[in-house]
């Protein structure tokens, strides 16, 4: 389903096929009409996407189709081979992860996967991950230190599940664990937001030594509906929350949370996940090289260091 700011930009999309189609089951040659409606959508899409507002962008974030943790797996590595459970009580669909290739190097990944459909999300939870999630993760974290492997994780998940049994079972125990186990890694670990960044329970696997977003992807202690909620008694001032959260990869940036983005296809990762993808793998492919001269000990100072500065005070008189 179409976001509704997008609706323009399909609309001449949808003309210009049609137009295709028209001119060539007539025999009719429509370069010109075509030469003028493509620059007028290329000029149509500038205004549309860069000039977004910070909820347009949480919309586009979540928005279906958009390329997930295992889509990533598939088209920016190779040889992935997924791994499951968590040695204790069982598998948890939220947490996907495994042994691949980037480049021909090995590389464990992590992700947080959200369905394509219904039926895939309540499977998966919606991406939000139950202490055994987390337990899974850390296995895995714990594979490749033993085997001196690099670690990416993919963030996409709206916030750990705040379900009872979860509670019951240690949730915030298991994020805290996560989050102390990521900062003493020996091995370079590199975390990218693909999509949306709930709280605690995406801090839990993005604690690299490099954090990357996506141009469209979102980053934030509390959902805008949540904020808007606590804020304002009211939901319906979620697009409010979004402008004061300051949520988004340009902000991000700015306020050194992350390192880098990683620009997206027009319209979002949603309209080319092969390009989105590509541009995954040029992005890790430089932040690894820039980690590699890196000792062990060296790699756990880094990660600390960027963590412990994070949070500017201002006082005022």
């Amino acid at each position: 389903m179409a976001l509704e700011f997008e609706k323009p930009v399909i609309e001449l999309e949808t003309r210009i096929a049609e137009l295709e189609t028209y001119g060539k089951e007539n025999g009719v040659d429509m370069t010109d009409e075509l030469e003028l409606m493509t620059k007028r959508l290329e000029r149509l899409r500038s205004e549309t996407f860069d000039a977004l507002s910070r909820w347009q962008r949480v919309q586009l974030a979540r928005v279906a189709g958009r390329p997930t943790a295992l889509d990533y797996f598939a088209k920016t590595f190779t040889h992935y081979r997924e791994l499951h459970g968590d040695r204790a009580i069982g598998e948890d669909a939220a947490i996907v992860g495994g042994l691949a290739r980037l480049e021909g190097r090995g590389v464990v990944v992590i992700g947080q996967q959200k369905g394509r459909d219904t039926k895939e999300n309540i499977q998966r939870n919606f991406g939000m991950a139950h202490p055994e999630g987390f337990r899974k993760a850390m296995r895995l974290m714990d594979l490749a230190e033993k085997f001196e492997l690099p670690i990416i994780t993919l963030i996409d998940t709206p916030g750990a599940y705040p379900g009872i049994a979860a509670e019951e079972r240690g949730q915030a125990w298991l994020i805290a664990q996560s989050i102390q186990r990521m900062t003493r890694l020996k091995v370079p670990v590199i975390s990218v937001v693909i999509g949306e960044g709930g709280s605690g329970g995406a801090l839990a696997i993005a604690v690299g030594n490099k954090v990357l977003i996506f141009e469209n992807a979102v980053y934030s202690v509390i959902s805008p509906e949540s904020c808007a909620v606590i804020a304002w008694k009211d939901v319906k001032e979620a697009e409010k929350a979004a402008e004061a959260l300051k949520l988004t990869a340009r902000d991000l940036l700015q306020f050194d949370i992350v390192d880098s983005v990683i620009q997206e296809p027009k319209g979002g990762a949603h309209n080319d996940a092969n390009l989105a993808a590509e541009n995954l793998k040029k992005a890790l492919l430089e932040q690894l090289s820039s980690l590699e001269s890196l000792s062990s000990s060296e790699l756990m100072q880094q990660r600390a260091a960027r963590f412990r500065k994070l949070g500017a005070i201002e006082e005022l008189a």
